[in-house]
């Protein structure tokens, strides 16, 4: 890279830190402020608190065996804030490019959220258990597109053995759960999407089954599972049922390009463009 790239780049990783900074501090002062507008409001104040209330509150606990510093509370906010969207919106894209490549997913999918819906307004979380083709469908997207391809990083407690590989106590350890997913000894057709092989299926995602860990298993598996299956589903469900999805300028579905970017999160490599059309 030449001198003056990398003066550029340094200017705009510059900027935009400045920028999100900016924005943590606005999220912080707007606690404080609201905090300073409650006070003496009594135990009730418990029920408006969030997370980033509660960081103040260990920050300023003088009792506290630890300093919990400004930019560790924007650490902390930044962390949380990107680990609940960016893999939820890369798991919302990869759903919907392949429904849209698999018609017959679709159109199953839709019918069983608007008989759900049986004409509400909207889908609610207490819908999100009568669809199980639903569910089978974010789990297939799982399988073939984990958002976090190599999970997060493990390291060996003692000396191991395993597969005929000496791995020796503190080896950092990285989980291939994309390969994993892919892996045809343990999926039948593993490049075909296809839900059905999870609807008489026990496999979860919640870190028991080991051939599908989208949030990791163990003691560092996200803690927000739920949180992100809640909102996952709510989305995908809300969105097939308001609307009917094809491609734009005549675009054939078997010509949807689907390959994946490289990263920490696994993006699709082109941004799907989709015409939503309302349904009636």
């Amino acid at each position: 890279m030449r001198e003056e790239e990398t003066d550029l780049l340094v200017e705009r990783i510059k900027e935009i830190t400045s920028e999100f900074d900016a924005f943590l501090e606005g999220v912080i002062e707007e606690h404080v402020d609201r905090k300073k507008g409650t006070s003496g409001g009594g135990d009730g104040d418990d029920e408006e608190k969030d997370f980033v209330d509660i960081l103040l509150e260990i920050q300023n606990h003088k009792d506290a065996s630890f300093v919990l510093d400004r930019d560790t509370v924007k650490a902390l906010i930044l962390d949380v804030f990107t680990g609940g969207t960016d893999s939820t919106y890369a798991t919302l894209e990869w759903e919907l490019s392949l429904l849209l490549r698999n018609p017959h997913a679709m159109k199953k999918l839709q019918e069983e959220v608007r008989k759900v819906a049986n004409g509400k307004p909207k889908i609610t979380e207490d819908d999100l258990d009568q669809m199980p083709y639903l569910k089978a469908v974010v789990k297939e997207t799982f399988r073939m597109h984990m958002p976090l391809p190599l999970l997060v990083p493990r390291e060996s407690t003692r000396d191991v053995k395993l597969m005929g590989y000496n791995i020796a106590a503190g080896t950092q350890v990285l989980i291939n759960a994309w390969a994993v997913g892919r892996d045809p000894s343990l999926w039948d057709n593993p490049e075909e999407f296809r839900p059905e092989r999870f609807l008489d299926s026990s496999v979860d995602y919640r870190g028991l089954h080991f051939e599908l860990t989208p949030f990791g298993s163990g003691r560092r598996k996200c803690p927000g599972i739920q949180f992100a299956m809640s909102v996952n589903e709510l989305v995908i469900a809300s969105l097939v049922h308001k609307f009917d999805f094809g491609l734009p300028d005549a675009q054939k579905v078997e010509d949807l390009d689907m390959s994946e970017t490289t990263g920490i999160t696994i993006h699709k490599k082109l941004p799907l463009l989709v015409v939503a059309t309302p349904y009636n």
